[in-house]
């Protein structure tokens, strides 16, 4: 048995939560897979999974080893990168997905450039706007607007993207120009519908101009799941958008769209690149991931975001933390951000011996349970209420 085939087959059954997933992952067979695990267990004398006909999950001794085993994995991966002749520059396969509009017109057009500075990073780009299940799906990272909807994942907050609303002119002669939102209710006038893949209906969109604050649903005739068609229903004046500037300022050049209630707001969407939270980060995923965050300056900066440019290839940049631990300043979803604190803000922190030790415990159990949870729940990574990325 070759323990290092074996560990990564056994990491990779509890990430996907199933041997068949792993093994599509791994490129071998179930066979395989499981033929690994069971020298594994018989090497090891604990039951690492109690399986079923239906499910896969891991044994308390499975969750506390697999700990331990990721870390060797990655601390192996960092081994084999800073011996490589190349170690300067990151190299291999890297997964992502992200939305399509995103794609189409920001990332993609600029891809060049990223490729031209790590000539040896092959990229396997996701482009959809639907849910991904990062574990089972074995992808490095997503890109996706809106707050996260799972509290697994480990997040770095990548800009903020200004919303407005648009119209196109043909539509606008046909149905005349709204003066207030509560004009696109109950009247005439009419939305294109936005489906969220994870409920199939849409939502309201919550507007304010001062002390007024409004939801607006709107009636629709056309309703879509994908950002780049509901831009062109939009365009083809099947009725009123919810747009960030950056998918709706090149027709606004063009005379295609024309903004609406210039003194109303929408609160900017949270654009966020997530990855789970026990995987290692690589070299070529931090790269990735600084690059997304200066390219994303140019077009919707972070609120508050630090004016020093982006860290340097290899070096952690702020907000990455190692798999596992929360980004800096950037809190658990649903988690005020009053609440999140920076690992050296805690290390600073003047904490009892009894307090620190209860600490550990609790940090080593939420470990474990993580680790089970991964195996059972599925990601969820775009948050309902928002328009299209």
């Amino acid at each position: 048995m070759d323990r290092f085939d074996a560990m990564q087959a056994f990491a990779r059954v509890v990430e996907a939560g199933s041997f068949t997933k792993a093994a599509e992952t791994l490129h071998i067979s179930k066979t395989t897979v499981t033929q690994l695990v069971q020298q594994l267990e018989a090497r090891l004398r604990v039951r690492l999974f109690n399986r079923t006909t239906r499910r896969v999950n891991v044994t308390a001794d499975g969750a506390a080893y697999y700990e331990r085993v990721i870390k060797l994995l990655a601390d192996m991966d960092d081994a084999e990168t800073s011996l490589s002749v190349a170690s300067a520059l990151p190299r291999g396969r890297l997964r992502v997905d992200v939305p399509s509009p995103l794609a189409r017109m920001v990332l993609i057009p600029a891809l060049p450039s990223f490729h031209a500075q790590y000539p040896d990073i092959q990229l396997d780009m996701g482009v959809s706007d639907r849910i991904v299940d990062v574990i089972a799906d074995n992808v490095d990272c997503v890109v996706r607007g809106g707050e996260l909807t799972d509290l697994s994942l480990t997040a770095r907050r990548v800009g903020d993207l200004q919303l407005a609303v648009y119209a196109a002119p043909s539509y606008l002669e046909r149905a005349g120009n709204p003066t207030h939102p509560h004009d696109l209710e109950n009247t005439h006038h009419r939305v294109v519908g936005y489906l969220w893949q994870r409920l199939g209906k849409a939502f309201p969109y919550a507007m304010h101009r001062g002390d007024e604050h409004v939801r607006v649903h709107g009636r629709y005739v056309l309703a879509v799941d994908d950002g780049n068609a509901y831009l062109a229903a939009g365009l083809a004046g099947m009725g009123v958008l919810w747009l960030p500037q950056y998918m709706a300022e090149p027709h606004v050049a063009t005379g295609e769209l024309t903004p609406l209630f210039p003194d109303w707001r929408l609160d900017p969407m949270p654009l966020t690149i997530a990855f789970p939270p026990n995987r290692h980060v690589s070299t070529k995923l931090r790269v990735f991931i600084d690059w997304v965050v200066a390219l994303m300056g140019q077009y919707a900066p972070a609120a508050g975001a630090p004016a020093a440019g982006v860290p340097a290839a290899g070096v952690p940049a702020a907000g990455v933390p190692a798999a596992g631990v929360p980004a800096a300043g950037v809190p658990a979803a649903g988690v005020p951000a009053a609440g999140a604190q920076a690992a050296g803000a805690q290390a600073a922190t003047k904490a009892t011996a009894k307090a620190a030790t209860k600490a550990k415990a609790q940090a080593k159990a939420q470990a474990k349970a993580q680790a089970k949870a991964q195996a059972a729940t599925r990601s969820e990574t775009q948050n309902r209420n928002d328009p299209p990325t």
